[in-house]
């Protein structure tokens, strides 16, 4: 028992040093306004690292979940964020003047960052009586989540996964938390899950979602929660220009299937689609991408399959400089699939040809 107890005293400790440290950074940012951007942007980056094994030992604690998040919970790193968001929580007076410190330096360059790190938590467990406060907090958590969640999205990576499954498993899809924040910022809340929703593995939470859709005032005009969620992930998929993040999104935009959409919310998802599945201007996607929009559009618009691929073969003929790759790519993959049946073959027969004769 005193040895846990021990265990505990130490990480807390060390977590209070870290909060220090966080501190004297952001009074360093106050003092010297030339270094200002740099000093945040080293702060921001210092609390998305990832948790050494050393650091580890001593700020998880295995017998009591209270210090932070067991390793085995998260999906991707456990990131110093990941436990101070806890701490802060749990100790709110050691997150204050850390608090008090970013409002001042609200304006600038990663503060809303660095906000929306170490304090996701703490705004929904908080009593804030201010609106204005409050909802202050909240835009600065959506516009900072928003950024981190983009530098994911150009890194390929998904380092800040445990921040977004808090807002989506914890905050969406619980009204306790979800309505202690203005409607405003539940409404901006789910236009930025909806946009990331696909990128960050949660395709099978979607009509959960869906089913915790804010009220939009002007929901005559775009439509109910599938067509704003479409809506968005439409304009994600044309603002993508990372090839494997690209290609991640539509393999996963599947979910969409059997979605009862409006006709301008569809037209546009296929519009969106299309576009992709031609080489050259303005997307030049890659012949990965063009396969994959390919199969996402005949899977989610099975009627008309044929007459599009009928009609885009006609515009790559009017393209002559397409001809020798495309006659190319035809070869290796006839190839291919001769090869691959060939090798069917042999194998079967082998089989047959093993397989000892029944008396």
């Amino acid at each position: 028992m005193s040895e846990a107890h021990s265990t505990q005293n130490r990480s807390s400790a060390y977590l209070d040093a870290l909060s220090q440290a966080i501190h004297k950074k952001l009074q360093r940012a106050l003092a010297n306004s030339s270094q200002r951007r740099n000093l945040l942007q080293e702060l921001f980056a210092d609390v998305a690292l990832e948790v050494d094994d050393r650091a580890k030992e001593v700020i998880v604690n295995k017998e009591e979940d209270a210090i932070g998040p067991a390793e085995d919970v998260l999906d991707g790193p456990l990131c110093f964020y990941d436990v101070l968001a806890d701490y802060f929580v749990r100790v709110p007076g050691s997150g204050k003047p850390i608090l008090d410190l970013i409002v001042q330096l609200w304006s600038q360059s990663f503060s809303s960052h660095i906000f929306a790190l170490l304090f996701h938590k703490w705004l929904f467990e908080a009593q804030i009586d201010k609106p204005e406060v409050l909802l202050r907090y909240s835009s600065a958590l959506v516009q900072g989540a928003t950024d981190v969640f983009w530098i994911d999205i150009q890194t390929n990576t998904r380092r800040f996964q445990s921040l977004f499954l808090y807002l989506l498993e914890d905050v969406a899809l619980d009204h306790n938390r979800l309505n202690k924040i203005p409607v405003q910022a539940q409404r901006d809340m789910y236009l930025l899950l909806s946009r990331f929703i696909l990128f960050y593995n949660s395709a099978d939470k979607v009509d959960n979602f869906l089913k915790q859709c804010p009220n939009f005032p002007t929901a005559f005009l775009i439509g109910g929660p599938a067509d704003i969620f479409v809506t968005e992930l439409t304009d994600q998929l044309q603002k993508l220009k990372v090839e494997p993040v690209l290609l991640h999104y539509l393999s996963e935009i599947k979910v969409l299937q059997g979605m009862e959409l409006r006709m301008t919310t569809s037209t546009r998802l296929k519009t969106c689609l299309y576009s992709f599945t031609s080489p050259g201007g303005p997307m030049y996607p890659t012949r990965a991408v063009r396969h994959a929009a390919w199969e996402a559009l005949d899977l989610l618009f099975p009627v008309g399959r044929y007459p599009r691929h009928l009609i885009s073969l006609f515009f790559r003929l009017l393209y002559p400089w397409y001809w020798p790759s495309s006659c190319w790519n035809f070869v290796m993959a006839c190839l291919q699939a001769l090869y691959y049946s060939l090798i069917g073959f042999i194998y079967s027969t082998w089989d047959n040809f093993t397989k000892p004769k029944s008396q």
